[in-house]
């Protein structure tokens, strides 16, 4: 269940009972919008912070945690390195993940038994590709994604719709792939969207799911004969896949509304059932058919059979590489990456050559007369505000590095710190020799002050500033990986910057409240122009307006044009400049730290708060699974499991009315088809304070009746039940409503196995007549006490009509 922005909730799984074992690939399948991808995030502890789950998922009949190297998720986006190839992204993931002690002859090795395992000998020295550089195809995409997850072997694979996006061909071979590596006795579990026949027949199991509701859990090639039995047989010359899907997916009632209007299909007649009733009601009858099923009650004693076996303790499947070894390897990646992305340094080198020889025209050889005194200062602010503000156009790789950095975070390739500090070694290069390069041309075009260290002051400047950016826009696409919205707000906060930065206006006039405390000491365009300013005027003779006057010294230019304290050294600005780049950069690595644990936390509290005041208001004390004002909401849901090697994954619903969960009973289950009309009532004990009327009439009954019972013998004792329990609980007027006959013939029109429950404690494990449920309900809501709520029964229908409520039954 989620919690949504208003504090409603939405259920988006319920009631789901399967496992998984090893060898076997699983397919989770369903229309969009199903829970398919839900549930394999739930499997593999990936939901969401506002999702709330119950039940249990078993790793070996033990609740356990997946640790690095015993699962591995493959997400459904490709989020790969263009620039390397194939081999090259295999062996530096070996590089991070595998011990330091492991040689690089084996290392080097096992890739090579990787690349052969997925079939990408023919393209492994060919990149992977990117908005520049041709690559690898879309299904060779998909596989080498695969293979950096199962390059440590892991014993439980999650992929999420794996074939999405490829054409016929290319789904079929991944798929054969994910077969291939179950039978290596490992646990594949995917989520496939709509597969082709061929792609369908490699299935070993199938989970269909609609509406977050079980449909179909069994093997794969016994759908057929279930979605026949259940009076949806699939046609012969239909893909099954799509029979499936058409089945259970409500969308096709709008295509079929269209061509019924149409004149080609007006006259035509088709045998088809969908075409005779709704999807939602085939739905209804598939999900109630196979509750009944023997596919139903076979996952169920699997699922008891494998959480009653405590299987070993999965360990890590191997060591990590040791923190030293994984930073020098995403250095080296990154390095190179950047070397090769044209886009992501070359380009702005390119254009940051063109700008300064421009500027060297402009100010060429600006001299010292007194006209030369603003074109300095206006050349410092260009440089200085263009440099950096061009570091913005890094940021839609600073995007794809975060795409890749989430990806191999969450598998646990490696931590956060190795990510950042790989990140500003990698970059340093580039950064020294763009600002170098430009800064160079500048500053002996426009003839700056003369002198290597007033020189190497300007470019050291230069290299601090444009670092500064490319840290904060890192940090920006740390939390905003919205390409447009992310250089919207780079570009928002250096403009903010460089407006306190001291040209536009001057020091002293910026007005004290936040613009000049404490905006302009946050701003590196501040400490940057300051330095430049002293570093360039300091030391020079300018002539004043008229020959006559005397020269105007740099000092004065310096106090009186730009009000800078020229008591207060150069170098201190260059500190405080390169402390920012430390700042910054802890920073990434902390906004990385947030978006990774406590965002998740504080949107995990509102989802709790939100939902804990709407049960306030709602007057309820539910838990945070299930909640539904009827009856339904009594349902004992079935257990849940999954693991592996053999696993299971449970699940139990909520007391809609008095919060109380109700837990797993043990229960004797018949295998095989069960009769249609059998009920099974189960007792539930528990050890609340508050005497139900039912559990002392009920507690020399058993606590479990078999299915198997006759339906006759099942509905005496119900009548039994019936006729103690209303006296019970109204008092002894019960009835003076003549209730019993219309429920015992209610119960006799039962259709299906379902289940609501009575009165607390009983349990009747069947589905009737909406009149049966809401009867029930107002039954047990009663108050004889209360005359303003009176229950009516309507003489001509016996239909109950609902305490004041206005609701017909």
């Amino acid at each position: 269940m989620v919690t949504l922005r208003n504090g409603e909730t939405q259920t988006v799984l319920e009631g789901l009972t399967g496992y998984a074992e090893p060898g076997t690939l699983t397919a989770l399948m369903g229309p969009s919008g199903s829970g398919k991808s839900t549930l394999l995030d739930a499997l593999a502890s990936r939901l969401a912070t506002n999702a709330f789950s119950s039940g249990h998922v078993l790793l070996n009949g033990r609740k356990t945690k997946l640790s690095f190297g015993a699962a591995a998720y493959v997400t459904q986006d490709d989020n790969l390195i263009g620039t390397l190839t194939v081999r090259e992204t295999i062996m530096y993931s070996a590089k991070l993940r595998l011990p330091d002690k492991m040689a690089a002859e084996e290392k080097r090795a096992l890739v090579e038994g990787t690349i052969i395992e997925m079939g990408l000998q023919d393209c492994a020295d060919t990149v992977i590709g990117n908005w520049h550089l041709r690559g690898i195809s879309g299904g060779e995409k998909r596989r080498v994604s695969i293979a950096l997850e199962i390059l440590m072997r892991p014993r439980l694979l999650f992929l999420d719709e794996p074939t999405s996006g490829l054409d016929s061909a290319s789904a079929f071979f991944v798929t054969q792939t994910l077969r291939s590596l179950s039978r290596d006795g490992r646990t594949v579990i995917a989520s496939i969207h709509q597969p082709s026949s061929e792609v369908f027949e490699l299935f070993d199991r199938l989970y269909l799911l609609s509406g977050g509701k079980t449909v179909y859990f069994g093997q794969a090639s016994d759908a057929y004969d279930f979605f026949a039995q259940a009076g949806f047989p699939c046609p012969s010359l239909r893909n099954p896949s799509d029979h499936f899907l058409r089945c259970v997916n409500s969308d096709f009632d709008k295509v079929k509304a269209t061509l019924k209007g149409s004149m080609k299909m007006k006259f035509k007649r088709s045998d088809d059932p969908l075409e005779k009733i709704t999807t939602g009601e085939a739905i209804r009858r598939l999900t109630e058919f196979y509750a009944c099923s023997q596919y139903y009650y076979a996952a169920r004693e699997k699922v008891d059979e494998i959480s009653r076996v405590k299987g070993t303790i999965l360990d890590s499947g191997g060591s990590q590489a040791s923190f030293l070894m994984q930073a020098c390897t995403l250095t080296k990646r990154s390095f190179v990456n950047m070397s090769r992305d044209f886009g992501y340094y070359w380009l702005r080198l390119l254009i940051y050559i063109i700008v300064t020889i421009c500027i060297g025209t402009i100010y060429f050889k600006v001299g010292t007369g007194y006209n030369s005194i603003l074109a300095r200062g206006a050349c410092a602010s260009f440089v200085f505000g263009f440099v950096t503000f061009m570091s913005i156009g890094g940021f839609p790789s600073f995007v794809e590095d975060m795409k890749v950095f989430q990806r191999e975070r969450l598998n646990g390739h490696y931590g956060v710190a190795a990510f950042v500090i790989s990140n500003t070694l990698s970059a340093m290069p580039f950064l020294i020799t763009i600002t170098f390069l430009s800064g160079t041309i500048c500053y002996f075009m426009v003839r700056l002050h003369p002198g290597f260290i007033h020189y190497l002051f300007f470019v050291l400047c230069l290299y601090a500033s444009v670092t500064v950016v490319e840290s904060l826009m890192m940090a920006i696409a740390s939390v905003i990986p919205n390409f447009l919205m992310g250089i919207i707000i780079g570009a928002g906060i250096q403009g903010i910057f460089m407006l306190v930065s001291g040209y536009f206006r001057l020091p002293h006039d910026i007005p004290k409240p936040v613009w000049r405390y404490p905006m302009t000491y946050i701003s590196f365009h501040f400490w940057a122009l300051q330095g430049q300013y002293q570093n360039d005027l300091h030391g020079l003779i300018f002539d004043n307006q008229s020959p006559d006057l005397p020269k105007i010294p740099g000092d004065y230019v310096l106090e009186n044009v730009f009000q800078i304290d020229v008591r207060r050294s150069k170098w201190v600005d260059l500190t405080v400049l390169f402390s920012m780049i430390a700042i910054y950069r802890i920073l990434f690595f902390v906004m990385i730290k947030i978006s990774e644990d406590v965002s998740p936390w504080i949107r995990g509290y509102i989802a709790r708060r939100r939902l804990k005041n709407r049960h306030k208001i709602n007057g309820s004390s539910i838990g945070l699974v299930n909640r539904t004002p009827s009856l339904r909401g009594y349902v004992v849901e079935p257990n849940t499991s999954i693991e592996h090697p053999s696993g299971a994954f449970s699940s139990h619903a909520v007391n809609g009315r008095r919060g109380d969960v109700l837990s797993s009973v043990s229960t004797r289950q018949a295998i095989g088809p069960l009769p249609r009309l059998s009920p099974e009532i189960i007792l539930i004990s528990d050890d609340e304070e508050e005497k139900d009327p039912i559990a002392a009439i009920m507690s020399d009954q058993e606590s479990v009746f078999l299915a198997s019972e006759s339906l006759q013998d099942i509905l005496q004792k119900v009548e039994k039940v019936i006729q103690q329990t209303v006296p019970a609980i109204s008092s002894g007027r019960g009835r003076d409503y003549d209730l019993l006959p219309f429920i015992v013939d209610s119960l006799k029109d039962i259709e299906r196995v379902g289940g609501i429950r009575l009165a607390g404690r009983c349990e009747i494990r069947l589905t009737c007549l909406e009149e049966l449920i809401y009867l029930l309900e107002e039954l047990v809501d009663f108050d004889p006490h209360d005359e303003a709520t009176p229950l009516m029964i309507d003489a001509q229908t016996q239909r109950g009509l609902g305490p004041s409520k206005g609701r017909g039954l």
